[in-house]
């Protein structure tokens, strides 16, 4: 027997960027196992890219998909298309004026409605279980108020964490304690909570009484085989790779810097190798959102002509540069509970089974490198470290020699697996009611 999930999620395709992909996937592989996923998310909005490869996957998966309507100002501001991210230091100041001014997020206006939206749903389809994953947490109290007006259970999916989160500010205990009494509030309603890792439902467990193990399921990101499995054409090989086959050792990073995720200790290393070993040939590719300031950092260090920068890429396109490089790279700074932060990012790296640069501090993210196998792992500012790393994975490149990923925890990551978990936690769930 088929059941019906309602799905809550602002950031769904044809947004781009790594937030978006968690719940796309899960949604494109639910029907194979039984379950009709129907999407109540954002119609036409502003923002920093927009991945259509992405919308058409879960379009021809038969996702039905129910978009709420933009406001005015948004449809005036749309027909510049998307917008570009500011300089961090703008992007910083915005986010701290939103923290003061909004309780979860800047979405508690789309969140009132998807909730009307998602009623007009329930009130067509026989739905079993509302799933609303978040940031932003306005989506997860929305699926709790809906919950509670129509009896219909919900799973709560965290890939951040709420209250504690690493880059959110409380202006003034009131901020840190509205905070803390809505997620207490949403959390109680849940009849499920799926986290991405250990560390993450250890942290839920502590600051909420209530709450036990088999209250909170990890379900970590993953890779998607099939994105794997696209054969690349000629003209994207040519246009990710500009300078053709070279004898360099190409070294790849995708995603955005923000916050204390930088690339500026990287690039201090890279300059200090090239200085101290300048028969090392390297081709650095950035995919993402390598903004002018860092751009501009990576000039003054005369890093240029070893920078190839990709812009954002569709996600499949994307996936061919991790494919065919040589080993990749991610950075994670020291921030409030970053040991619970495990990017989407590097879950996608674990599908290449190529080697990684992991620099970042202990937690989840070190300690999912550490089990994948193939890791060289440093912490985020040791520029000598990072210096030896790389010159290491570049001698082991250049002889041939590998570090052999753990297969099986490899193969535990693909999305397909994962999905499975999901359907398991969606089936207790309607045996709480």
């Amino acid at each position: 027997m088929a059941h019906t999930v309602l799905v809550l999620a602002y950031y769904y395709p044809p947004m781009g960027l790594s937030g978006v992909q968690r719940v796309a996937k899960f949604t494109k592989y639910l029907p194979q196992y039984g379950w009709n996923p129907i999407v109540v998310t954002t119609g036409p909005t502003l923002y920093y890219a927009e991945d259509q490869t992405l919308l058409h996957e879960v379009e021809a998966a038969g996702v039905e998909i129910v978009r709420t309507e933009p406001s005015l100002r948004v449809k005036k501001l749309l027909e510049k298309g998307v917008i570009t991210m500011p300089r961090e230091s703008v992007r910083k100041f915005i986010s701290k004026s939103s923290s003061a001014l909004f309780v979860p997020d800047n979405k508690k206006k789309w969140a009132a409605k998807a909730v009307a939206l998602a009623k007009d749903v329930v009130a067509r389809h026989p739905v079993d279980v509302i799933f609303a994953s978040g940031p932003p947490f306005s989506t997860v109290m929305a699926a709790a108020q809906l919950s509670a007006e129509t009896g219909i259970p919900y799973v709560a999916d965290y890939r951040d964490l709420w209250y504690g989160n690493q880059f959110h500010s409380y202006p003034t205990l009131w901020h840190k304690h509205r905070h803390q009494k809505f997620e207490h509030q949403t959390l109680a309603r849940a009849s499920r909570i799926t986290v991405t890792n250990r560390r993450m439902k250890e942290f839920l467990i502590a600051n909420y009484e209530f709450l036990d193990f088999h209250d909170v399921v990890i379900l970590p990101h993953g890779w998607d085989p099939d994105d794997f499995a696209q054969p690349m054409s000629a003209e994207t090989r040519g246009r990710l790779f500009p300078n053709g086959s070279t004898d360099a050792f190409r070294l790849t990073f995708t995603g955005t810097f923000y916050d204390s995720v930088t690339p500026v200790p990287f690039f201090k290393a890279i300059k200090k190798l090239r200085k101290e070993h300048p028969e090392v040939k390297l081709e650095l590719h950035f995919a993402g959102m390598l903004r002018k300031e860092y751009q501009a950092k990576a000039h003054r260090m005369k890093l240029d002509d070893i920078i190839v920068n990709h812009g954002y890429l569709p996600h499949a396109e994307s996936v061919s540069l991790i494919q065919q490089s040589d080993a990749l790279w991610m950075m994670l700074g020291d921030a409030r509970n970053v040991d619970t932060w495990a990017p989407a990012k590097l879950y996608e790296y674990f599908g290449t089974q190529k080697p990684i640069l992991a620099s970042t501090p202990k937690g989840a993210a070190r300690n999912d490198a550490m089990a994948y196998g193939a890791s060289y792992i440093t912490d985020p500012y040791d520029v000598p470290a990072i210096v030896q790393a790389v010159l290491s994975m570049y001698n082991d490149w250049r002889t041939g020699r590998h570090m052999t990923p753990n297969r099986d925890f490899v193969l535990q990551h693909q999305r397909t697996v994962l999905t499975e978990s999901l359907v398991k936690v969606l089936q207790k769930a309607l045996r709480v009611v």
